[in-house]
């Protein structure tokens, strides 16, 4: 067998692994790149194979950047199985079909643009009616149950507690007489998470693929990330008077941030202003984790037994309707409101970013990774928090942004708290990896992370024990 990496090699987007076995193809994750806009339009057309020829889709997670081209796949001809857990099926489900809203949006702007330039205009990789119909073919396992995927392939989940119904994907291949054991970790979970269950240890394997996101970083514990939401909450809203605005993850994250302000709200720390939860992908998104309550930690279980809807509260409004959502901009009064996407690269928060940044009562939390060229990534460069803020400042002393094209001048603090981050930092993950008996994993590819991430993840790892440890270049190949 063997394992070709093409995307999220040497970076963090675009997950997309195919493994072959004698004529099967199966594509582990299949996602879009993101985080330059429609500069990574190529780079999501540029397969590198072709959809027809590939057998199954196994799907770690629901995240984009691990599902986002399932319907241009589909577009394209891929008619096989994709196979995750229900659910990652469900949130698909909603999640895909906000994609191709985006892209619609995009490429309306993109080509009003090209336009003007005489240039010819772009199109979009699916619509919504193409992210509805490949849902057919999406198929489900659960945790812990090995499934026969087909002649000498078995797979099996287990829980990576990376977000609602994420997954290690396991596999058993037997061929000519060998078994070989193959673990692909999608995302690591973190063992605190104020919402889900830690990650679940999983079979033994000779082969491991894992992720390195935050390869090169320590995360705050928990109370400490609560502690300081909460003094920032005071300083933006109370003491400034002004709109505390966090760029979220529909998915995931703003379930988690939400319940933290409820459990704040419970305890009486929570100022009272009014908190808005501005996307409608975020609204469906909780629906959807409401159905799964039992899938949430015991922490949940425990916070269920006196409080029915730990994902809402007297002051906390969904917003669903557009007009709403561009009432919150001229709105005076002191809020907080949370808005997709995580990096600032689209969705409604970049239009409350654009109308709040130039305010410096207000306050702009990041409150997860940022891809290096996504809006998020500058913001925090520029205020000084991110991974290369000297020659960002240097280059823009006048500490101006460019949002929809026009020039703003960054007023707004510009604040970042990592403890909501859904990856486990290196050590958490090192923790959870060495449950494993090191001595029988024969090789270990590190992908998804920034190459500077990804390296001294590998040093981390030798440490820690193990072998035989690549980083591997998009498009490599390697015989197992």
């Amino acid at each position: 067998m063997k394992i070709q990496f093409l995307g999220a090699a040497q970076e963090v987007t675009g997950s997309k692994h195919l493994l072959t076995v004698g004529r099967r193809k199966i594509l582990l994750d299949c996602g879009l790149y993101q985080g330059k806009g429609l500069e990574t339009d190529h780079a999501n057309r540029d397969l590198g194979f072709e959809p027809s020829d590939i057998d199954y889709i196994v799907l770690t997670h629901a995240h984009i950047d691990h599902s986002g081209l399932i319907p241009y796949l589909y577009r394209k001809g891929f008619h096989g199985t994709v196979i995750c857990t229900p659910a990652t099926k469900d949130l698909c489900a909603i999640m895909l079909l906000d994609t191709a809203y985006i892209q619609a949006q995009d490429v309306k702007w993109f080509n009003k643009k090209q336009h003007h330039l005489h240039l010819p205009p772009a199109d979009v990789l699916y619509d919504a009616q193409t992210a509805q119909r490949c849902m057919r073919l999406f198929k489900t396992l659960d945790y812990n149950r090995d499934y026969f995927l087909c002649e000498g392939i078995m797979l099996r989940f287990t829980n990576s507690g990376h977000m609602l119904g994420s997954a290690i994907a396991n596999f058993t291949i037997t061929e000519f007489g060998e078994v070989k054991r193959l673990a692909y970790t999608g995302d690591i979970g973190r063992p605190h998470s104020h919402i889900l269950y830690p990650p679940q240890p999983f079979p033994q394997v000779d082969y491991l693929i894992c992720e390195s996101t935050y390869g090169n970083r320590l995360h705050d514990e928990t109370e400490v990330t609560e502690n300081e939401l909460l003094e920032i909450v005071r300083d933006t809203c109370v003491t400034k008077q002004g709109k505390l605005i966090i760029p979220s993850f529909s998915v995931g994250r703003t379930q988690e941030i939400v319940y933290v302000l409820n459990n704040l709200y419970n305890a009486g720390f929570l100022p009272h202003v009014d908190v808005y939860v501005d996307s409608p992908l975020s609204v469906n998104a909780t629906d959807i984790f409401r159905q799964y309550l039992d899938y949430l930690n015991q922490d949940v279980q425990q916070a269920l037994k006196h409080d029915d809807n730990p994902f809402g509260f007297n002051t906390l409004h969904y917003i669903s309707n557009i007009q709403e959502s561009k009432l919150l901009n001229t709105d005076k009064k002191p809020a907080i409101i949370i808005s997709a996407s995580g990096m600032l690269e689209a969705g409604r928060v970049k239009h409350h970013v654009a109308n709040h940044i130039e305010d410096p009562k207000c306050t702009i939390l990041i409150v997860g990774y940022c891809t290096p060229t996504s809006l998020g990534a500058r913001l925090l460069n520029l205020a000084g928090l991110g991974d290369s803020p000297r020659a960002f400042v240097k280059d823009n002393p006048l500490k101006l942004i460019s949002i929809f094209g026009e020039e703003h001048k960054v007023r707004a603090d510009i604040r970042k708290v990592e403890g909501f981050s859904g990856h486990g930092d290196y050590k958490e993950m090192i923790n959870y990896l060495s449950t494993q008996d090191v001595s029988q994993i024969k090789q270990v590819f590190v992908v998804h992370g920034e190459l500077k991430s990804a390296e001294e993840y590998r040093s981390h790892l030798k440490d820690a024990g193990f072998s035989n440890v690549s980083i591997p270049a998009k498009g490599e190949e390697v015989e197992l």
